[in-house]
């Protein structure tokens, strides 16, 4: 408890977030210099790297997510192994960024996510011990299962300190997030936290990245930059049986993962192609806007009703796919649609960044889950402590 309260009186702090989303491509690790507690924070970023997960790896993770070759022992190995991975990243962006890891005085981690049922159960693997065993630091972890516990989906979690970073006295924002499964948050402007909601609009690069790898026989992981969706036209026969998809009638609180756009799905969607015979680009061209329809459908549904957009600010591994952010925009017609790029952030640190915040805000004793966006009944204090 002595260094627990040390550490939750130290004024200025160097945290380290660690990631890794539904895409399993490898580990964002952040660190940032945070001042203070609640909406007066202060964060730096002071560096950010991405370490890729080993193919093999990759490939175990992959086992977890299908239900037919998951099993409890696989879970079990995975869970310290990743651990084992988390903990390596953050002593590597230590190395990489000249820190002495004795200067770090906490690392946020949110895990692997390896199957979530939205306000049921979820499980993150990744285990803290073993990053706290490797690093000598307090680790702060499993943030989703306190929200589910209150009632909540235990997604999404970063609205939180999308709130504390972004929130404007002269416009009404949204944060866009396009990772393997693309989330939105509302933040009008001069709103309290009670104001701010937010709900997974359907698939980010999920699709994309399945249906590339399936083209390509595995020499390609994801559409860099859009080329491949640049060259094709989107099969009109396709895309009014993916507007069908039952997800993108269902009301907000609501979060997506591989049960609804994973590789299941993907597969069902790839016969449809053959027996069609839609080729590869244009396959590739339609689910890219099956991801930009989606955003632009949840858009005008769910959120203009309660609120006029001024600005979208875009972030994730989507931000950096031309193709898909052109076709936003053309469905976000009358809104300004920007990456972080755009204003000097870096996109793909964002998430690694909020875990870092969310980890400091549990030492802090601060509630920071958001009930607009999970639904849970009330605010709590997210993560367990590993000292």
């Amino acid at each position: 408890m002595e260094k627990l309260y040390a550490l939750y009186k130290k004024k200025r702090k160097k945290v380290i977030g660690l990631m890794s989303g539904t895409s399993a491509d490898g580990i964002d690790a952040a660190l940032v210099e945070i001042e203070g507690y609640g909406p007066g924070s202060q964060v730096e970023l002071l560096a950010f790297y991405n370490f890729p997960y080993d193919e093999s790896v990759r490939r175990e993770i992959f086992k977890l997510f299908d239900l037919r070759h998951s099993t409890a022992d696989l879970i079990c190995r995975m869970n310290f192994k990743l651990g084992e991975y988390f903990g390596k990243a953050a002593l590597r962006l230590c190395e990489l960024s000249g820190i002495d890891i004795r200067d770090v005085d906490l690392i946020g981690s949110h895990g692997q996510t390896i199957y979530h049922i939205p306000g049921e159960a979820t499980l993150q693997i990744g285990e803290p011990s073993v990053i706290a065993e490797l690093t000598g630091r307090t680790v702060v972890a499993d943030f989703r299962v306190r929200d589910i516990a209150a009632g909540g989906h235990g997604a999404p979690l970063v609205p939180y300190v999308e709130y504390l970073l972004y929130k404007s006295t002269k416009v009404n924002r949204a944060l866009l997030n396009i990772g393997g499964i693309a989330n939105i948050t509302l933040i009008p402007k001069e709103c309290m936290i009670d104001d701010v909601t937010a709900f997974d609009t359907g698939p980010g690069n999920m699709m994309i990245d399945e249906i590339v790898r399936w083209g390509t026989r595995g020499r390609m992981r994801f559409d860099e930059g859009g080329a491949i969706a640049s060259k094709g036209k989107v099969d009109e026969r396709l895309i009014e049986i993916l507007k069908t998809h039952p997800y993108l009638k269902l009301q907000p609180p609501k979060t997506a993962g591989r049960e609804f756009f994973g590789k299941s799905f993907t597969e069902n969607i790839i016969e449809k192609a053959i027996e069609l015979k839609i080729g590869f680009e244009d396959l590739v061209t339609t689910v890219t806007y099956f991801t930009a329809y989606s955003i632009g459908r949840a858009v005008k549904d769910f959120v203009l009703p309660k609120c006029k957009i001024d600005e979208i600010l875009v972030s994730g591994g989507g931000a950096y796919n031309n193709t898909l952010v052109r076709m936003i925009k053309d469905e976000m017609k009358g809104i300004e649609v920007r990456t972080l790029e755009e204003i000097g952030q870096n996109s793909d640190a964002k998430e690694a960044i909020a875990f870092a915040v969310l980890a400091n805000e549990t030492i802090g004793g601060v509630c920071n889950n958001v009930p607009g966006a999970t639904g849970a009944k009330k605010r709590v204090i997210l993560g367990k402590i590993i000292v």
